[in-house]
C-alpha cells in the first residue's frame, strides 16, 4: 500500500479533517477543492488512494470518478467516495461510476481509518 492519499473536497472543515486523520497515520497529502482541479492533481501526481466527495462545485463526484478511471495510469488507483449523499441508490451509483468504496458523512474519527483501510486492502 502506497502513502500518497489526493483528497478532493470543497469543504474546509472537511477537508482538514480527513487532512489531519490521514497525516497522523504517516500519509502524504495532496488537496484538490474541485473536481477539475482533483482530476489534475490525479494525474499529475498518481496517488495511491483518492478521497472523493461527491456533491463539488462544477464537475459531480461521479463524473470526477469516471474521468479518473478512464486515464490508464489510474485504472486501478483506490477511489473511495466520502459523502453525505446517503439516500438509496447513491452508494450505487458512486460505484457504477468508479469508486472503489463508499463512506458516509459526517465521518466517524475513530472508525475512518478501519473504513478506509477495508477498501484499500480489497483492491
Amino acid at each position: 500500500m502506497g502513502n500518497k492519499v489526493l483528497i478532493i473536497e470543497d469543504n474546509e472543515q472537511n477537508m482538514y479533517l480527513l487532512s489531519y486523520l490521514l497525516e497522523n497515520e504517516g500519509y502524504v497529502v495532496l488537496q484538490a477543492f474541485s473536481g477539475i482541479d482533483g482530476i489534475n492533481a490525479a494525474i499529475e501526481q498518481q496517488p495511491d488512494i483518492i478521497l472523493l466527495d461527491i456533491q463539488l462545485p462544477e464537475m459531480d463526484g461521479y463524473t470526477v470518478a469516471k474521468k479518473i478511471r478512464e486515464n490508464e495510469s489510474l485504472h486501478d488507483v483506490v477511489i473511495i467516495a466520502v459523502t453525505s449523499y446517503a439516500m438509496p441508490g447513491d452508494k450505487e451509483k458512486a460505484l457504477e461510476s468508479g469508486a472503489t468504496g463508499y463512506i458516509e458523512k459526517p465521518i466517524n474519527p475513530d472508525t475512518f481509518m478501519a473504513e478506509m483501510y477495508s477498501f484499500v486492502k480489497n483492491s
